[in-house]
């Protein structure tokens, strides 16, 4: 009887957790910039939000926000859910609440998210590919607006929501992550603004940057820059990742010579991990699925009632 009665309890225990009202997304239609042009963006605002006012909120932006919340506004009908994972994890006392920001992307989004100081590292064989091999997702033939992008962020954006919500505003409680092209962008923010963002998260990371992905000798400019640029091991926290199979199979090589590059800037499992998934593909649905690592990585709990997070299977850092 003492046995069944501890089950039911704990039956209880649980619908109590999942029963809490969830977090709240607020939409901004076009947001304005003299950067850039105007997106969308979607702010989600943890449960209990507004109740604890006197509480303030670490803060994570993620790209290609119209996959990050609603299955609706996202490619393929598959977002990453991640107001679901935050909510799931601060509930059982996993990581600490937190403000997660969704920034929409634009038909300029190659352009925008590509890192583009890496440029200047272009050799004359990159010159003469670069226009040809990537027409088909910069038709207008744009320039490259990486920097650009980050002032909006960085300028724009980021000051209008220390503004508008109790943030933590400090590097320490700024994070920023991305997928794939969305990955190199957030790992050049870190660089470009180490005093604005202490933490990123690269799922994904498009090595290659060319739409063809097997072409990977333009890979070498931006990993020069980021040999120049890393942030320092001893305040800033990296996150990588990878699966193994469509796009992400090109990723491992690049992967592991970033790996060594971290190793000798100082980067040591306390501030840096790598995880590659074994048969995931270059999908929502794979970024989905691991969205609770990256932030268990991010902003997991000192909390002492954290249950224990269900892993995917990884293999060890790469």
């Amino acid at each position: 009887m003492k046995a069944l009665l501890t089950k039911l309890l704990l039956m209880l225990a649980v619908i109590s957790c999942w029963s809490q009202p969830k977090g709240k997304i607020v939409k901004i239609d076009s947001f304005k910039s003299k950067f850039v042009q105007s997106r969308n963006i979607e702010i989600w605002l943890p449960n209990g939000y507004d109740t604890n006012t006197k509480t303030r909120y670490p803060v994570l932006y993620m790209q290609d926000g119209q996959n990050v919340f609603n299955p609706e506004t996202s490619i393929h009908k598959t977002a990453w859910e991640a107001d679901v994972t935050a909510e799931r994890l601060t509930a059982i006392h996993q990581i600490q609440p937190v403000i997660i920001v969704a920034i929409w992307n634009t038909n300029n989004r190659y352009m925008e998210y590509f890192p583009e100081k890496a440029s200047l590292n272009f050799v004359q064989n990159d010159q003469a590919v670069f226009p040809k091999a990537t027409k088909d997702v910069n038709p207008n033939g744009v320039d490259f607006l990486g920097d650009e992008y980050l002032k909006f962020i960085t300028q724009e954006l980021k000051p209008y929501i220390d503004k508008q919500y109790r943030t933590k505003p400090e590097a320490a409680s700024t994070a920023i992550c991305g997928s794939s092209m969305g990955a190199l962008i957030s790992l050049y923010a870190i660089c470009e603004y180490p005093e604005i963002f202490g933490q990123a998260a690269c799922l994904s990371t498009h090595w290659t940057l060319l739409p063809d992905a097997p072409r990977s000798q333009m890979s070498e400019a931006f990993k020069k820059y980021l040999y120049e640029h890393l942030p320092s091991p001893e305040n800033h926290r990296i996150y990588f990742d990878y699966g193994t199979k469509t796009l992400d199979q090109y990723y491992g090589v690049h992967q592991r010579g970033v790996d060594n590059m971290m190793k000798n800037k100082g980067y040591t499992t306390d501030n840096w991990t790598t995880k590659k998934f074994e048969g995931e593909a270059h999908v929502e649905k794979a970024w989905q699925k691991r969205f609770d690592q990256v932030l268990f990585f991010l902003f997991k709990s000192d909390n002492k009632k954290a249950k224990t997070v269900t892993k995917e299977k990884t293999s060890k850092k790469s």
